[in-house]
């Protein structure tokens, strides 16, 4: 996807009267924007862009439905820049280095290029560094959105030349005021019709932070209304075909249900989680959630009980990310039988959490001295790493040798359970401290 505007305007983002709500509510001007205070406040950097006074490229971090597209549309509306988008999903290196030759000749003439980029993160390596140069040398002003965390999905030199903003889910109260602008709004739904509190208050738990969800499901909800009707809470849930009178996002039912999947899960009950898990797939809850509910658990009521859990955990997570719903419901299930069919231990937390208060209660000590770093001169001289004894030049691969600092001697953080891999490693642990230590520990 390629726009390219040469005298972007208030209403360059506009469409037609037939487009969707969500397009036709995009926020025109800073004031219409709800939420994201803390970056655009005054004073803050991204207000600053906005406002015309800053040359920063930036990366916009955050979930669906937060801003990302309405803050690039404001910077190159605020600058009077030329502003041309692509689309990560549908451009190429090609097409990246037609705009930036562009942007190059336009720049002769004191024309300056806003180029925002969606969906950065699906860019590959190579179509990122054909970036680097011109964000450098400011031949573009780089807007880019992600929904995925750039420390992972952006190439490093580009995160050190941009400005990070992290972008985040709208607040109950904000996605209730887009809803209410919508609703008497002229591009909206024009007071064409009213609604009730209980109906916004469905389709603010729906939307989950999302102000584009909000409105999508506020537009189907409201062809169901004639003229003058009142939109309520029994057309927004029959119109919707979601149980969410059964799920609401902020209410019991939503805790409840994912108590009950994790507890089910940490009980052994495949069937149960399952049953828990369509529940939160079918009331449209966010695949993102439920992958780090499934990763927590793996981690804190498995660990190493079984250790492929977390990998198959992850893996799952990753799966639902790039397939999206519905077709990630599969590997949520899939990840979710294999935990609750796994063996249990939470070993792993409590060694953690016991290790965290000595640390708190001031138990720390001095890191013993043959166990310091000893590769800079002078190291030896203070008697660091002298008399350290590398394990690899003995036989066994262990060898007796004070590893805590003095006043932790004994501590035993890890005490793992007779569950799955765990009764293998409690003895093998009664083994190596044996040798490290010259004593068996209970």
């Amino acid at each position: 996807m390629l726009f390219d505007d040469p005298t972007p305007s208030p209403d360059y983002f506009e469409i037609s009267a037939h487009a969707p709500l969500a397009a036709r509510m995009r926020p025109r001007t800073l004031e219409e924007v709800v939420g994201q205070e803390h970056v655009l406040g005054p004073g803050r950097p991204l207000r600053r862009l906005i406002d015309g006074h800053g040359e920063a490229s930036v990366i916009l971090y955050g979930p669906p439905g937060t801003g990302k597209t309405t803050i690039a549309s404001l910077i190159s509306t605020a600058t009077g820049k030329k502003f041309v988008g692509l689309s990560a999903l549908n451009s190429g290196v090609k097409e990246v280095r037609a705009v930036i030759d562009q942007a190059r000749r336009d720049l002769i003439h004191g024309t300056t290029t806003v180029l925002f980029i969606d969906e950065v993160h699906r860019f590959s390596k190579t179509q990122q560094d054909a970036l680097l140069a011109a964000v450098e040398n400011r031949v573009v002003l780089l807007v880019a959105a992600t929904t995925e965390n750039p420390s992972f999905s952006v190439v490093s030199p580009l995160l050190s030349r941009s400005l990070l903003i992290q972008l985040q889910p709208l607040s109950d109260q904000a996605v209730t005021q887009v809803i209410h602008r919508a609703l008497v709004d002229k591009r909206g739904l024009g007071s064409r019709i009213t609604a009730e509190d209980d109906a916004i208050n469905v389709l603010v738990s729906l939307a989950s932070g999302d102000a584009r969800r909000s409105l999508t499901y506020l537009e189907a909800a409201a062809e169901a209304v004639p003229d003058g009707g009142v939109l309520t809470r029994r057309i927004v849930e029959d119109t919707i075909d979601k149980a969410i009178v059964r799920y609401d996002r902020d209410g019991d039912q939503h805790y409840d249900v994912t108590s009950a999947f994790i507890k089910s899960i940490r009980g052994s009950d495949p069937d149960a989680a399952l049953h828990y898990l369509a529940r939160m797939v079918d009331a449209g809850e966010d695949p993102r959630f439920i992958a780090r509910r499934l990763i927590v658990h793996a981690a804190e009521d498995i660990g190493m009980a079984d250790p492929h859990a977390l990998p198959i955990a992850v893996a799952a997570a990753e799966a639902a990310q790039l397939i999206g719903l519905p077709e990630a419901r599969i590997p949520l299930a899939e990840a979710t039988i294999y935990l609750a069919t796994a063996p249990k231990s939470n070993a792993v937390l409590r060694a953690i959490d016991a290790a965290i208060a000595d640390v708190r209660a001031g138990k720390s000590g001095t890191v013993p001295a043959h166990l310091r770093d000893g590769h800079y001169s002078g190291a030896e001289a203070l008697g660091n790493a002298v008399g350290y004894l590398y394990p690899h030049d003995h036989p066994n691969g262990v060898v007796r040798q004070q590893y805590l600092p003095d006043t932790l001697q004994g501590a035993q953080y890890y005490q793992p359970s007779n569950h799955g891999n765990e009764s293998r490693i409690r003895a093998v642990m009664s083994k190596l401290k044996a040798l490290t230590r010259g004593k068996v520990l209970k």
